[in-house]
């Protein structure tokens, strides 16, 4: 599995660990990072949990602008995770080589963008238009992110990038005050129906679960047995485990890159 490491350049990110608010510090980060075992960067400059503070994309940008050449010049993968088309102009022009796009591209501006860089394009599920303005889905969650992804991938095809689209059930985001226990549920019905979501022909991301919780775990280990082409990670190397875990189980059958 291709793993991009979290670094975090919104102060207010809910996993201290992944905060870097200057270029010294995340190119220290994302060092880290790659030598824990992720392959590549997914950096972000707005929070998307209810305790970050939404600014305007122009504070957004002051944030990764020094940041985000810095990790390019190491010379792996650099995603830019945002909900915002200039930004993620911005940094695409500055050295970020994918589109980790948290407003699930649902408007013709960011396709815009992604129609003027020949770069993958992540593609997440979302019950609103950014993660901070969902809703609860209460119809069965697989069947309507099927019906959001076919009409995402419509509009990829006008815009001629269905084949960079990388889709994401877009787990790692949440409606605001959604007690765990409910959303334990919901990811672990989402992560054994993985496989629903190949009908597109597409690769599948995923939020790795990462707090030290036996239900997190247990969610992880789901995902890593699905074995989708991409994750986005805080921990690497817990997630290299799991993988030779279930590699061990499976008589030593290797995972999708």
């Amino acid at each position: 599995m291709f793993l991009y490491g979290v670094v975090n350049a919104s102060p207010d990110s809910l996993n201290e660990d992944s905060i870097a608010t200057d270029a010294a510090t995340a190119v220290g980060r994302a060092r880290a990072l790659v030598a824990d075992g992720a392959d590549g960067i997914d950096l972000g400059g707005q929070g998307s949990t209810d305790n970050a503070t939404v600014v305007p994309w122009q504070a957004e940008w002051d944030r990764l602008a020094e940041i985000v050449p810095a990790i390019a010049s190491l010379g792996v993968q650099l995603s830019i995770d945002t909900w915002r088309p200039e930004v993620a102009r911005r940094a695409l022009d500055a050295g970020a080589t994918v589109i980790n796009a948290a407003d699930g591209m649902q408007s013709d501006e960011m396709w815009e963008v992604a129609a003027d860089f020949d770069v993958p394009i992540v593609v997440p599920f979302l019950s609103g238009p950014n993660p901070r303005e969902m809703e609860h889905v209460r119809a069965d969650p697989v069947a309507t992110m099927l019906d959001f992804f076919e009409a995402r991938l419509r509009d990829a095809d006008r815009f001629g990038a269905r084949r960079r689209c990388i889709l994401d059930p877009g787990t790692g985001f949440a409606p605001s005050e959604w007690p765990w226990e409910q959303r334990f549920v919901y990811q672990r019905e989402v992560y054994t129906r993985l496989d629903e979501l190949r009908t597109f022909g597409l690769p599948i991301y995923i939020a790795m679960p990462w707090k030290e919780t036996a239900q997190h775990d247990e969610l992880l280990d789901i995902v890593v047995r699905q074995q989708p082409e991409f994750g986005r990670v805080h921990y690497p190397a817990k997630v290299r485990r799991f993988e030779a875990a279930a590699a061990d189980l499976n008589g030593g059958a290797g995972h999708g890159e």
